[in-house]
């Protein structure tokens, strides 16, 4: 009986070191490429085989994940790459799992998909530890069919999963709930500095949060975090600062104000001055802080 085919990862940043020990604790091969030699070391220690170049992993593997930090990246490798490299009609499953420009991505599934290519935006809800312990959610558009193809490698990265509808809308679905998300942490942050102001122990205060109306599931996630002034990312400020600006574009095009959003981006910016774009998420607490009145 041959061997499973193997599953490829481009981009071995926090999000792709989480996929590759959900996949391996499935017990799938992982075959991952990275710019950075220091990540393919971490593959490496993770279980997972470092490959010598994309053309080399896209010839062995299906199907490929692509874990890179934005939309430009993800055309770049896909129509950069992988294409050159597989040539036409190979019917290789690509799984985007980065937050992208879902308009961007619905046309770049449309112009790969009559080359042979098909793709599946695969985003996560949750951070890199949620992932890694297979606590994330994961946010599918695409094609039913090849959902089903590749129902495996998405059920050992996402142990639950929602397809949301065609290419495109796993995207949109994805940053509507980082929108949430990402207010409830700057919530979160505002709340523990004026409890802190007004003399509370902020620790102590947090259990209080936990178990009255205000809880949500980031207390849990950053709360400590934030109390400790331990920003060890998970998820780093200026990732989220740019999926801000994507949901701002977003916004712009569908002619919707979000006024807490831009109060939000206006926060990340501050921190991203400040030197700390790649502190965890948390750190908004940072800026929160430093914004005292005369």
């Amino acid at each position: 009986m041959p061997e499973p085919t193997p599953v490829g990862l481009i981009g071995v940043g926090l999000l792709g070191q989480a996929l590759t020990r959900c996949l391996r604790a499935a017990g799938f091969e992982v075959v991952g490429f990275d710019v950075d030699a220091a990540k393919s070391a971490k593959l490496a220690e993770l279980g997972g085989r470092p490959a010598g170049s994309v053309a080399d992993l896209v010839r062995r593997c299906d199907p490929i994940v692509l874990a890179v930090f934005s939309t430009d990246q993800v055309e770049a490798v896909v129509e950069g790459q992988l294409l050159p490299a597989l040539g036409e009609g190979s019917g290789k499953v690509v799984l985007c799992a980065s937050t992208c420009d879902p308009d961007r991505i619905a046309a770049l599934g449309w112009r790969v998909a009559p080359r042979g290519l098909r793709l599946l935006e695969t985003p996560v809800s949750g951070a890199s530890g949620q992932v890694s312990r297979g606590e994330g959610v994961g946010l599918i558009g695409g094609d039913p069919q090849v959902v089903s193809a590749v129902e495996p490698v998405l059920r050992a990265m996402f142990p639950t999963y929602f397809h949301i509808g065609k290419v495109g809308d796993g995207g949109r679905a994805k940053l509507a709930v980082n929108l949430i998300l990402g207010l409830n942490r700057l919530a979160m942050a505002e709340g523990l500095i004026f409890a802190e102001r007004l003399g509370l122990d902020p620790s102590a205060f947090l259990e209080v949060a936990r178990r009255s109306a205000a809880y949500s599931q980031v207390m849990d996630v950053k709360g400590a975090k934030m109390t400790r002034g331990e920003f060890t990312p998970e998820g780093r400020v200026a990732q989220h600062l740019k999926d801000v600006h994507l949901m701002l574009e977003q916004a712009e095009r569908a002619k919707q104000r979000l006024p807490l959003l831009e109060i939000h981006a206006d926060v990340l910016e501050a921190c991203v001055r400040q030197g700390e774009g790649d502190l965890d998420n948390s750190a908004v607490i940072k800026e929160i802080r430093r914004r005292t009145r005369a």
